[in-house]
């Protein structure tokens, strides 16, 4: 198996570890249960553990310092965690199985955006609140829905911050090539990049769309190279992004400058690629800093210090989106002052409070917004580059050529 997926499991070891609930077949008096469904076997399991961890640790965390209080009455939070094995059919079959069988209280989501995008529907038909931190498509929030809430910022926006950087840069990108995936993120991402490009005063030069899973860029590297595209900008899949490092490598294209929307926040991504990471950009919403504070952790470095310590890898803004939608349901339930669905929606609706990850208050769609800070690969570590407005660390740019790293 490759390395990338390390941390997956197979099925039966994860329903035997999990007991496919963390677990309960029927909540007590005192138990608030959150269900969801999360990718920790088959090609996206490396993302999808991201959010069982995130789930288990805040509410381990969250039970540690009292649980939750609501009108007056004490209540400890409980899991009921299924693996949908990255079979978006059989993640909104256990949606269902959640809520109608199950009886969970409340939804927690699960990762990527066409799952987000599916099993949301169940949320909605059963009007039981689901806040996910793995689904960013617009399509998500589009639809009027009011029982989903997300804690991921609209993909449209995913390289905002990228290209306010371009017009700062020296020297400035006149060309760029546009790649993304098939599945709705990665066509929201291209839909809301296209415009800004344009306002940038950046020629695109190629605007592809590729099947999501496809392990073969050689035909589209060929045209970046022969167009001589000064950036790429890559919306995808991590294992999709390590195909087409290793193969621009391999073909020797060489762009001043490439961006991916997922991977470079990633200890495994990085890994995987070894100083062929170095150089690569990409962005985040989150970054581990003490000045990110909470009710339970103290601050987002003292959380990711007891998520190396518990999970022994690095968290990323996928792990922290995650505790943010634990956090952003009990702060619900306890505005509500109880447990009824609705009125613990009308609570999520009107959140306004400070998290690990960031702010949380959404908007009437459902879905908060946070700034990416553009992040780069230097020395095989991940660095801080802009914030959207300014340089926090000067950019390794341009890129050199492979051939001369």
């Amino acid at each position: 198996m490759h390395t990338l997926f390390r941390h997956a499991l197979p099925c039966a070891a994860v329903a035997l570890a999990l007991g496919l609930s963390s677990g309960i077949s029927q909540a007590a008096d005192n138990q608030i249960v959150l269900g969801a469904s999360v990718q920790l076997t088959g090609p996206v399991a490396n993302t999808g553990r991201y959010y069982k961890d995130a789930y288990e640790l805040a509410v381990e965390q969250i039970n540690s310092k009292g649980g939750v209080t609501v009108n007056g009455k004490k209540y400890t939070l409980a899991l009921k965690l299924y693996d949908n094995q990255s079979d978006v059919n059989l993640s909104v079959r256990q949606y269902t199985q959640l809520v109608t069988q199950d009886k969970v209280n409340f939804l927690l989501g699960p990762f990527a955006s066409n799952f987000a995008l599916a099993d949301s529907a169940v949320s909605e038909k059963y009007q039981i609140p689901m806040v996910q931190g793995g689904g960013a498509s617009d399509q998500i929030f589009s639809r009027g829905f009011k029982y989903v809430f997300g804690t991921l910022a609209p993909a449209s926006d995913y390289f905002g911050s990228t290209l306010k950087m371009f017009k700062q840069l020296k020297p400035q990108p006149k060309t760029v090539a546009l790649l993304y995936a098939d599945d709705s993120f990665d066509v929201s991402v291209a839909k809301g990049t296209r415009p800004m490009l344009k306002e940038a005063g950046v020629d695109t030069v190629l605007d592809e769309r590729y099947s999501s899973n496809t392990s073969d860029f050689n035909t589209l590297l060929s045209q970046i190279k022969s167009k001589q595209a000064d950036a790429v900008l890559v919306a995808g899949h991590e294992t999709e992004i390590l195909n087409f490092i290793r193969q621009a490598k391999s073909l020797d294209v060489s762009p001043k400058f490439y961006s991916f929307t997922v991977g470079v926040p990633s200890e495994d991504f990085r890994k995987a690629l070894g100083k062929d990471a170095d150089y690569a950009f990409g962005m985040s919403a989150w970054l581990p800093s003490d000045a990110l504070k909470d009710d339970w952790f103290g601050d987002a470095a003292q959380f990711a210090k007891a998520w190396e310590a518990k999970h022994h890898y690095e968290p990323d803004y996928h792990a922290a989106s995650g505790v943010s939608d634990v956090e952003a349901i009990v702060k619900a339930v306890e505005k509500a002052g109880t447990l009824d669905p609705k009125a613990v929606r009308n609570a999520l609706a009107t959140s306004d409070f400070d998290s690990l990850y960031g702010h949380v208050k959404f908007a009437a769609n459902g879905q908060i917004h946070l700034d990416q800070t553009v992040i780069q690969v230097q020395n095989g570590k991940p660095v801080a580059i802009f914030d959207g407005s300014k340089f926090l660390q000067q950019p390794q740019y341009p890129m050199p050529d492979w051939a001369k790293r």
